[in-house]
């Protein structure tokens, strides 16, 4: 999968809220498979994955979800919650979690 971005936090975190709470961890392992299997295949024929985008989670969940609309205030609960569980997913698919190791997401990190 390429490198997480603020915006594929968004994107995901958007989705969740249209689906029940108690779907929201599955959904989100779902959605990071997705777009690592979609990223090894832009690597190996060079040509975007025809069902689940590009290789970034943005890509995969809307390939998916669809568009999400606006974002919600970050006062909202639900939505923080949302957020919460999208970073956590990404935090506990970082292979190397040592002090200091970096986690999949790298804002220096061009998509």
């Amino acid at each position: 999968m390429r490198a997480a971005t603020h915006g594929d936090v968004v994107v995901a975190a958007r989705a969740l809220l249209g689906l029940p709470t108690s779907h929201w961890n599955g959904e989100v392992v779902r959605w990071l498979q997705l777009a690592d299997w979609a990223d090894r295949f832009r690597k190996r024929t060079g040509r975007v994955h025809p069902f689940w985008g590009n290789g970034t989670l943005m890509s995969a969940v809307m390939a998916l979800r669809g568009p999400a609309g606006g974002e919600p205030a970050l006062s909202d609960p639900a939505y923080l919650e949302a957020f919460a569980t999208v970073i956590e997913a990404l935090v506990l698919r970082c292979p190397a979690r040592k002090r200091g190791a970096s986690l999949p997401v790298s804002p220096a990190t061009p998509i």
